[in-house]
């Protein structure tokens, strides 16, 4: 799962649009984004595995801390007490944390059975759409355009960057998507890892675009329609 991450990160602006496009990123790829780190610290593990059938070449071999539902549960929390803590904003906190738990509850979907419950002897779950290219492809892209959409109809660009930079984003992310479907097998674990860190640049885009776009406010979108009229 990758644009449906990132579609769930668009779909928050509209629950809360306070928080930057990149502070909901942070908030989908959170998992994503520790887990590359705990690899490199040789705390997680996973093997280049390629299998016919199975869309992703990658077997999930230990990732308690970044994956397991227990914890995910405990790093959801985490995240929105800090963003409250910064922001006094309950309800952003409490989304942005709901954020962080959608990404275990999305990778049920896709993962085969690898995804741990809790730390230790834990059963693994997984509903396995990777086995199917097409259901995948279909479901992220429905994903990313319900999200995309959501965004949209929340915010409106400030100027030329806002518009510009944010559909560059977009494109980038559909490209990026389609090249780790299709693209070779990766070399080795620390390529994956390296690339895995390469997220943050995406977050780091969505911050800058999201700066020059703003919310759209409803309220005062009507009552400026209807005071001309009274």
């Amino acid at each position: 799962m990758f644009l449906g991450h990132f579609a769930v990160g668009l779909a928050g602006k509209a629950a809360a649009p306070k928080p930057s496009l990149g502070t909901l990123f942070l908030a989908a790829q959170f998992l994503d984004l520790l887990w590359p780190t705990l690899l490199f610290l040789n705390l997680e593990h996973a093997q280049i595995a390629p299998e016919p059938g199975v869309l992703v070449p990658l077997k999930f071999t230990h990732y308690p801390i970044s994956h397991s539902l227990l914890l995910v549960l405990g790093w959801g929390l985490l995240f929105g007490l800090v963003y409250w803590l910064i922001k006094k904003d309950s309800r952003s906190a409490v989304v942005l944390g709901l954020l962080v738990v959608s990404h275990w509850l999305l990778d049920l979907i896709v993962h085969v059975p690898d995804l741990p419950l809790f730390l230790g002897d834990s059963p693994m779950v997984g509903l396995g759409l990777w086995t199917s290219t097409i259901a995948t492809i279909f479901v992220e892209t429905l994903l990313f355009i319900v999200g995309l959409w959501l965004y949209l109809r929340t915010t409106k660009a400030k100027n030329k960057t806002g518009n510009y930079s944010f559909w560059a984003l977009v494109v980038f992310l559909v490209v990026i998507y389609f090249m780790n479907l299709f693209g070779p097998v990766p070399p080795s674990m620390e390529a994956v890892a390296w690339g895995g860190q390469m997220q943050w640049l995406l977050i780091i885009w969505a911050y800058w675009a999201d700066r020059n776009r703003e919310t759209i406010n409803y309220s005062t979108t009507i009552n400026q329609t209807i005071a001309p009229a009274v």
